[in-house]
């Protein structure tokens, strides 16, 4: 997870990665932490939840608190799961682990709520994509998780909710979630995802984009655009010999592979 590296220094838009899509879009959440030091995890937070081809994206709708955004990538996440009380609305649970420098450290349990309903169908769909971003196998290598700062870019169109929701084999519930990002409010940086997601990403040339600002590097960082290799193409053709180098070890934690969510059960 990351805390406050995926907005604009307004706090309105949102700042994805080059290459990573939005498919799913909600303007009303609630979120709140619990076993937290963070003072900006505190309280109850209201905003809006993007779904991604490679996390979850938290934007809180009071710009004046501390917490702006709050990003969980999926192979951070751990035992999500759908609570139904029986005298309450549906909500989700999880906890998620840190990314290194962003700007929080440790593990923080989190819950989401949904006042206007499709909290299985958001479930469902948060498992779909950490599924298929679990089982995608990239012909390159991610970089090294490193939040950005300094210029970012207007998104492309290309990156928004795909047509009916569909995305290389991810179905997104856009009859329940019919919602669009706010015209203008969708931004990237000119780096690519450091971390896995759905299919492989295509990304744009910075010679391409609209410039639109520049947000400052996250606290106590000092920020460097990463990219692909030199020479990689924006959309390289699959290499069926890449492999992890097992004697060095990832960047960021891996898939706790003895906490995976089991399915959500079926929406009565």
């Amino acid at each position: 997870m990351s805390l406050n590296n995926s907005h604009t220094p307004d706090g309105r838009g949102v700042l994805i990665y080059n290459g990573e899509m939005i498919l799913l879009y909600t303007s009303a959440v609630k979120m709140s932490f619990s076993h937290i030091t963070h003072p900006a995890l505190k309280g109850s937070k209201t905003g809006a939840l993007y779904l991604t081809t490679h996390r979850i994206i938290f934007m809180n709708n009071n710009h004046k608190e501390e917490l702006k955004s709050f990003a969980m990538p999926f192979q951070q996440l751990r035992q999500v799961k759908l609570e139904q009380p029986l005298l309450a609305p549906n909500y989700l649970k999880g906890s998620v682990v840190s990314l290194p420098d962003g700007n929080f450290e440790g593990e923080v349990d989190w819950k989401l709520s949904f006042p206007k309903g499709g909290c299985v169908d958001f479930g469902q769909a948060l498992l779909r994509a950490a599924d298929l971003a679990s089982n995608s196998r990239p012909a390159f290598a991610p970089p090294p998780y490193m939040p950005c700062g300094g210029t970012y870019y207007v998104a492309p169109p290309a990156y928004y909710i795909p047509p009916q929701g569909n995305y290389q084999g991810f179905q997104a519930p856009v009859h329940v979630f019919s919602e669009q990002p706010p015209a203008g409010n969708v931004f990237m940086y000119e780096a690519p995802p450091p971390y896995a997601g759905i299919g492989q990403p295509t990304v744009y040339p910075a010679g391409g984009l609209q410039y639109a600002g520049t947000a400052p590097p996250p606290y106590g960082f000092s920020s460097n655009v990463v990219g692909y290799p030199n020479g990689a193409p924006s959309q390289p053709a699959p290499n069926p010999h890449y492999q992890n180098v097992p004697n060095v070890p990832p960047p960021y934690p891996g898939p706790n592979t003895t906490q995976q969510a089991g399915p959500l059960p079926a929406k009565n």
